[in-house]
């Protein structure tokens, strides 16, 4: 490893859930500086390594996430905040907002881990999301060298204002019936089922992190987050497991169509054995009677699974983070988070692309809707070519009207697309939401996953009213 003197952190850096410090005060220990964007998945994925790493080597390892901004909203340090705390991310985050620190330490790209040792050196520069073990490789070399810590240095830094204990923690997914509401409740690591009003009627998981199969009671998620419904089969995008999940709900039973709990590309043909198979982030499924579509932000890319055959198949993205229409591989995406399913027609929702696209399930042709460009984002209304989102989250289809309707997460907003040609415009609302991550219709009404203020709400779509569902256990 070749060593470069690390510079000072900025002074204009603002410690968002700890006491401010500085490099120099971390010296005997190692220090994994990230260079992290809060709405990439990319970035997600490389500090939960860093996370799991840090349980590996308590008191030698200190991770530190520096946030650099790519949307307007990400200047707001709070807005930061959530989305990494919904990541289940604890270790101190840095706020960067005019990116003085990325310029200081020559960063290029979004996720780069700097990896200091004792003497506070740069030994090692992570670029890009390369595996766990590429990373662990450097970081325990120069975290062996140290000596074994005290028990006050191997306790880790205890969050200043730290969320509030609540029924829900970042509420994500929501799958809306009749008399129904399914609700991913991520940082609970579960799935409820409620009534309208709010009742808990049962719990899905134990409510820990981990990827156990069987009945409600003993089952278990990992950050769960998408949800669609087919008559009495729940399907559940198990983000954190990087696995498709179902669940029986005549018996409660739940248990794994594919995913092997590990981040790895997947492979198209007949899933013989459910652990074989490698997802990369499923963040949304869209479900019909004989096929469930996914979303893989890992790897910005549309798969079909199969339920007759069970069968995986490849639909489109070339995998790479672009905004392109085409066919097959010839169509790129910018992390797919949402989905939507009609007839022949998948409607995705991309994030870092500030659009949603259509795919067309026949041909797998994908063609934008709305959106100009990984970089082109903004709030504005009108014909769909000049009308801009900024980082949505959630899709959904009205059932009796072509209207769909857009969680524009990083403009607070709730957005309408007419299809078949139509205009964006903004619904208007009582106040702003905050970082919704669900949308489902049913019963006469938008049922919401207000993630980042961990509530559900219901917008009468007759009245225009807007509620909050007190969900009570």
């Amino acid at each position: 490893m070749s060593t470069t003197p690390a510079p000072e952190l900025p002074k204009s850096l603002q410690w968002l859930n700890a006491p401010s410090s500085s490099l120099h005060e971390q010296r005997g220990r190692v220090v994994a500086l990230a260079f992290v964007n809060a709405a990439s998945a990319w970035s997600w994925q490389r500090l939960r390594d860093l996370a799991q790493l840090q349980t590996r080597y308590p008191g030698r390892l200190q991770p530190l996430a520096v946030h650099v901004p790519r949307f307007d909203c990400e200047r707001d340090p709070q807005y930061v905040l959530k989305q990494l705390r919904r990541q289940g991310i604890s270790f101190p985050i840095l706020h960067d907002g005019d990116w003085h620190a990325w310029q200081r330490f020559g960063v290029e790209a979004w996720p780069t881990v700097l990896l200091i040792d004792a003497n506070g050196q740069i030994r090692e520069r992570v670029v890009g999301l390369d595996s766990t073990a590429e990373l662990e490789r450097p970081l325990a070399a120069l975290c062996d060298g140290l000596p074994m810590p005290t028990d006050d240095d191997a306790r880790a830094t205890i969050e200043t204002a730290a969320e509030p204990r609540l029924p829900l923690r970042f509420p994500s997914g929501i799958a809306a019936t009749a008399d129904r509401l399914y609700v991913a409740d991520s940082g609970h690591h579960r799935i409820l089922e409620c009534n309208h009003t709010g009742r808990v009627l049962r719990q899905f998981g134990m409510g820990t992190a981990d990827f156990v199969d069987g009945d409600l009671e003993q089952a278990a998620f990992r950050r769960p987050q998408g949800l669609s419904l087919v008559r009495d089969v729940l399907y559940v995008a198990d983000t954190g497991n990087h696995a498709l999940r179902r669940i029986m709900l005549r018996n409660g039973r739940v248990d794994t169509i594919c995913g092997n709990g590990r981040a790895g590309e997947p492979v198209e043909g007949i899933v013989a054995s459910a652990r074989d198979v490698a997802l990369n982030q499923p963040q949304a499924v869209a479900a019909t009677d004989s096929e469930v579509h996914l979303a893989l932000a890992g790897d910005n890319r549309i798969w079909t699974y199969g339920l007759g055959r069970g069968e995986l198949t490849f639909r489109a993205g070339s995998g790479q983070l672009e905004m392109r229409d085409g066919s097959g591989q010839m169509a790129a995406f910018a992390q797919p988070v949402a989905l939507a399913a009609v007839q022949q027609m998948l409607y995705v929702c991309d994030a870092l692309g500030s659009a949603v696209r259509s795919l067309q399930l026949r041909n797998d042709i994908v063609q934008t809707l709305v959106g100009q460009g990984i970089w082109e984002f903004g709030d504005a209304d009108g014909p769909r070519e000049r009308a801009r989102l900024q980082n949505p989250q959630a899709i959904a289809l009205s059932p009796d009207s072509p209207l769909l309707w857009i969680a524009d997460s990083g403009n607070g907003s709730l957005r309408t697309l007419r299809l078949g040609g139509g205009e964006v415009a903004t619904v208007p609302l009582s106040r702003r939401l905050h970082g919704v991550a669900g949308l489902s219709i049913a019963a006469g009404a938008l049922w919401i996953a207000e993630t980042d203020a961990h509530a559900v709400l219901r917008y009468d779509l007759s009245t225009g009213e807007l509620g909050r569902v007190a969900i009570d256990e």
